[in-house]
């Protein structure tokens, strides 16, 4: 992504109070919301595309069922006014929703995602933006992953995990950029 102008939309995908939840295991980057907040400013003072992403999940033990307080998106990246708020009961961004008809009728060229987790809602929606033919671009430090177990019981610490997720979306999907960068380009 070479600039960042007037037809780039900020996406900000699953930032949700569940997401703190210690079942879910260690976090890495815990600056990402504050992050998330210095790209969410510039938006609204430049007046580009905001898009809010909030999972709406229909899992039993999910702490992001819309009946719980772990729905709710944080207050550091609350949508304000207008600011439309996307439901989604998948991973994807996109699937179920009419997030790409908004981008599409408003013109939208280019996107910048940020939220929660790099590895699952994140990578899914940036992967489908890609495939859809938006130009993306994916934050590294406005991002953030959990720890995991695999299939074989190996444990991976956030950060590997977050960094992996990224790896596989750079160069295909998005170029991966940090907050700084991002703001320097527009």
């Amino acid at each position: 992504m070479a600039a960042i102008g007037e037809k780039t939309a900020l996406i900000i995908i699953d930032v949700q109070e569940g997401l703190d939840d210690p079942r879910l295991g260690q976090r890495n980057n815990p600056a990402a919301e504050r992050n998330m907040a210095r790209l969410l400013a510039r938006w609204r003072e430049r007046g580009r595309p905001i898009f809010h992403v909030q999972h709406m999940s229909t899992e039993p033990g999910s702490p992001l069922r819309p009946e719980l307080p772990g729905n709710a998106i944080k207050g550091i990246v609350a949508p304000l006014g207008a600011e439309p708020v996307i439901q989604k009961q998948v991973n994807s961004a996109f699937i179920g929703t009419d997030l790409e008809a908004r981008l599409r009728a408003a013109g939208i060229e280019s996107l910048v995602i940020v939220g929660l987790t790099t590895d699952h809602c994140v990578s899914s929606s940036v992967r489908m933006a890609g495939d859809l033919g938006f130009r993306a671009a994916v934050i590294a430090d406005a991002t953030a992953a959990h720890e995991h177990r695999s299939y074989d019981g190996q444990h991976y610490s956030a950060e590997t995990v977050h960094n992996v997720a990224l790896a596989n979306l750079n160069g295909e999907f998005a170029a991966v950029l940090t907050t700084d960068q991002a703001l320097a380009m527009g």
